[in-house]
């Protein structure tokens, strides 16, 4: 059977939801996926991000990763979107790139794919879970199928999020629980739609 396509498609302003992207994507290539790590394009003024160094760090940091594109969408047989947290919905450099999927969900090819998302905020209850729900009503919308984390897992138990991977970035960069928590839920997402094609080659 030909490898599940993964495509880790995200939004990250300093940083730190792009370690998790990262974490996510070595996560699902070492379950054996094919993978695509794309940040969605910077829309923010570049006064906005020049104000801020670590923004502005970040963006020269990550010049060699590619933009997400329609056809990463298309082509994946799973899709891990991740954002941090904007008042409690996702960033609006995600939502934008979303807005543009229309012709993708028109053809049907949004449908019947394995959907999962993560988040991050500056505090504790920063709207991480609400987020995550948020990009949940898009895959519902879609005919996704949505492969939340849950607690199948025992780093589950110690990161306490069954929603999605989710950190506190006023806490820090993220550390090894909430990268390995990345991990586990790209995992799942790989396994769970590895099991889908192979039921859909024997029907």
């Amino acid at each position: 059977m030909e490898a599940v396509k993964v495509a880790v498609i995200y939004y990250s302003a300093t940083g730190t939801v792009h370690s998790l992207a990262v974490a996510a994507a070595d996560g699902a290539e070492k379950a054996g996926a094919t993978v695509r790590l794309r940040k969605v394009r910077e829309s923010a003024p570049e006064t906005a991000v020049a104000a801020n160094p670590a923004w502005e760090q970040h963006a020269r940091d990550t010049l060699d990763v590619v933009e997400a594109t329609l056809d990463d969408v298309a082509w994946a047989d799973v899709v891990l979107f991740g954002t941090p947290t904007r008042y409690g919905t996702p960033a609006a450099q995600l939502n934008a790139f979303i807005d543009t999927t229309g012709p993708l969900w028109q053809q049907g090819q949004l449908a019947d794919k394995v959907y999962t998302a993560f988040s991050a905020s500056g505090t504790a209850h920063g709207g991480q879970e609400s987020t995550i729900l948020a990009l949940s009503n898009v895959f519902y919308h879609w005919g996704g199928i949505i492969v939340p984390p849950g607690y199948t897992d025992s780093i589950q138990y110690r990161s306490g999020n069954p929603y999605g991977t989710s950190h506190v970035s006023g806490e820090g960069p993220p550390g090894d629980l909430a990268l390995e928590a990345a991990r586990h839920q790209a995992r799942r997402a790989v396994e769970t739609a590895t099991a889908l094609k192979l039921g859909r080659a024997a029907a």
